[in-house]
């Protein structure tokens, strides 16, 4: 899969293609529908299939400071973005100037003269050029101007409620993993580098890797969870992975007001993860944060979760 950053990374020779556009963040069901139809239209017309993303939030840029919890971050987006079906992938760094750009203008300078767009596909909601004046209508008659199609696909339903980015950053704010797992089509992954805590759950028999999230990360509401610790590659890719204990908060028992996101590896007392680049994935909450009367009140609980999270990935390996 090509990856390209910026419309002067496309090649020079790069012919007609398939063209789908979006945020694309946490790639989630709707997303993933919308793909699929780009591929279908790609195996249909012989053409490679690109999507085109951005890079940094566009709510950052024309609203800055409104930058919403990012579900998945951008290398990771790629890497989903490759799993269906899509031959490569281009981040455009949206900028004040590029977000000034009126409807015609972007897809002229994005779909036609760098991409050459046979056909485009995109979500029913898809808003483009300055002040989002362009819609799923304008792009089908700038499609007739330059000689592409483009269809609107309506948005994702499933029990009852649209699948979108901020649903599921909602499900995360308040703990429901499985949900967000299930608009996800996968467990909902965090990615850090382990840093250096307290050490108190090494003391206590559980050493936990710490983890200092992305910037912008969606950190799923305080609790514990049960899920995966996974080391990751230089290129992100999971070189090694083990069920866990999550804990997410601000550790009460001992008056710490410092948040941290950190996973026990089942049963493993002999990891050295500090300074690796690791991801923790969520399988199901088991409680919320509680501030116990005593450490062997807590240690005692701590079992019983680790008990629970052992059965619960035993039966989802995820």
């Amino acid at each position: 899969m090509y990856r390209w950053y910026g419309l002067d990374e496309v090649p020079e020779g790069w012919g007609q293609s398939v063209v789908t556009i979006g945020v694309f963040d946490g790639v989630h069901r709707g997303h993933q529908r919308d793909l699929a139809r780009a591929a279908e239209i790609g195996r249909q017309l012989s053409l490679p299939v690109v999507a085109v993303t951005f890079d940094p939030h566009p709510d950052e840029v024309v609203r800055p400071g409104s930058h919403p919890a990012v579900l998945c971050p951008a290398r990771r987006r790629a890497e989903l973005l490759g799993g269906f079906g899509v031959d490569a992938v281009c981040v455009l760094p949206f900028t004040l100037e590029f977000s000034r750009l009126d409807p015609d203008e972007f897809v002229r300078t994005v779909l036609v003269d760098r991409l050459h767009a046979a056909a485009v596909v995109v979500g029913e909601d898809f808003r483009f050029g300055h002040k989002a004046a362009g819609d799923v209508h304008l792009l089908i008659k700038l499609g007739e101007k330059y000689d592409f199609v483009a269809e609107g696909l309506p948005l994702l339903v499933a029990d009852g409620q649209t699948i979108s980015s901020s649903a599921i950053r909602s499900m995360l704010g308040a703990g429901d993993v499985a949900a967000a797992a299930k608009a996800l089509g996968r467990p909902h992954r965090v990615e850090g580098t382990v840093v250096r805590g307290h050490q108190r759950g090494r003391e206590l028999g559980f050493p936990t890797a710490n983890l200092q999230t992305l910037p912008y990360t969606a950190i799923p509401a305080d609790g514990v969870y049960a899920g995966w610790l996974t080391r990751l590659d230089p290129e992100g890719r999971v070189a090694e992975r083990w069920p866990a204990a999550i804990s997410i908060g601000t550790n009460p028992t001992f008056g710490e007001g410092a948040r941290t996101v950190e996973a026990y590896a089942l049963d493993r007392d002999d990891l050295d993860l500090y300074g690796v680049q690791a991801a923790i994935d969520f399988l199901a909450r088991l409680r919320g944060t509680l501030r116990f009367e005593s450490v062997d009140a807590l240690v005692e609980q701590m079992h019983l979760d680790v008990v629970r999270s052992r059965d619960l990935t035993a039966q989802d390996p995820g």
